[in-house]
């Protein structure tokens, strides 16, 4: 005899007590009961390319507002780090979304054949920014020649693509290894300093003599924390997928018109996080969430144009060890398409 499921026995379980203690009465709530236990959900295993950051800001009030539930999606949020092959997880099935801080990584996985493909852009701008002194400022590529600039190893691909950008020779530049410490910029060790605009508390030491001139100003053009899943993925739920982004979607306007409570529930979610840090840097993250691009058209919006020239540049760099990917391998509007009217335009 076939033994009925866990959850065939709680729904019968619950049933019962319901009309042990309403009757007839509980009639209306029965039919809602059963049609809830009848209908699936369908289970987001979000992968991470890190540490979980205000980057999932939108995300985590998405859930906490019900807006996943809203699309019969249930939402678990899964952590990168330095010893967790994010992409490698969403190609291989056991994440079915993922989440990485550069679109560089998804044209490099799909050269090497990894079947994934992205699907949203959640920063419109990439907030990778070189940083130097009042007293000794680097305000565009041509300043950087006969610098010291201080980058982490992960990072020294953008460096060379912003030189060939600009027709500077990498001989012309010194370059560093280093961490996410902005000290040495301070003591003189280096001229520049490399890290994204969004890390308000490693900033910190730099006060108020830090000078900015951000990647894409200086002609690398990337999307930061770009949406991915895998071709399986795409091609079998395409309803579900198209679910993911509507709620993620929701979830960054609710925390456009909504600030302090969506950083209130992020930090609720993951109490590590500083309140009041984050307090200072929502609005820079929803700078960069939000521009021009998705008042016209939505949270998330990308163009082909933009993923094109990213990989004519890194080809440029013969970086694709197979060869360059073609575009729609890379990337689909087809989310994007089946979506806009329900992500919210702000900018």
């Amino acid at each position: 005899m076939t033994r009925p499921s866990f959850l065939e026995m709680n729904r019968r379980a619950l049933l019962k007590s319901m009309v042990a203690f309403g009757g007839a009465a509980t009639t209306g709530t029965l039919v809602g009961i059963e049609k809830a236990f009848a209908q699936d959900t369908f289970n987001v295993t979000m992968q991470l390319g890190w540490l979980a950051t205000n980057g999932i800001l939108g995300e985590v009030v998405a859930d906490k507002k019900g807006f996943f539930a809203e699309e019969g999606l249930t939402l678990d949020i899964v952590a990168g780090g330095p010893n967790v092959d994010g992409v490698a997880s969403v190609a291989s099935g056991r994440a079915n979304l993922g989440q990485i801080s550069s679109s560089p990584s998804l044209m490099l996985a799909r050269s090497a054949g990894l079947p994934i493909k992205c699907i949203a852009a959640g920063y419109q701008q990439h907030p990778f920014t070189y940083f130097s002194l009042k007293d000794n400022p680097v305000n565009t590529p041509q300043d950087l020649i006969g610098k010291r600039v201080a980058t982490n190893g992960t990072a020294r691909i953008l460096l060379r693509a912003m030189l060939a950008k600009n027709g500077i020779s990498e001989d012309d530049v010194e370059v560093m290894v280093m961490g996410s410490d902005m000290a040495p910029l301070m003591t003189g060790q280096v001229d520049v300093v490399t890290g994204w605009k969004t890390n308000t508390s490693a900033l910190a030491i730099l006060g108020d003599q830090r000078n900015d001139m951000t990647l894409w100003d200086a002609g690398i053009q990337l999307y930061a924390n770009p949406y991915y899943v895998n071709d399986e993925t795409l091609n079998e739920h395409p309803e579900q997928v198209n679910g993911m982004i509507r709620a993620i979607s929701k979830g960054w306007g609710y925390a456009y018109e909504n600030r302090e409570e969506a950083v209130d529930i992020l930090v609720e979610r993951y109490p590590n996080m500083d309140r009041e840090m984050e307090l200072a840097t929502v609005d820079l993250v929803l700078d960069y969430s939000f521009n021009e691009e998705t008042a016209a058209k939505g949270w998330g919006t990308m163009t082909s144009e933009n993923w094109q020239a990213q990989i004519a540049i890194y080809d440029q760099l013969d970086q694709f060890e197979n060869g360059a990917p073609s575009l729609e391998d890379v990337m689909t509007l087809s989310v994007l398409e089946a979506t806009e009217a329900a992500r919210p335009k702000y900018g």
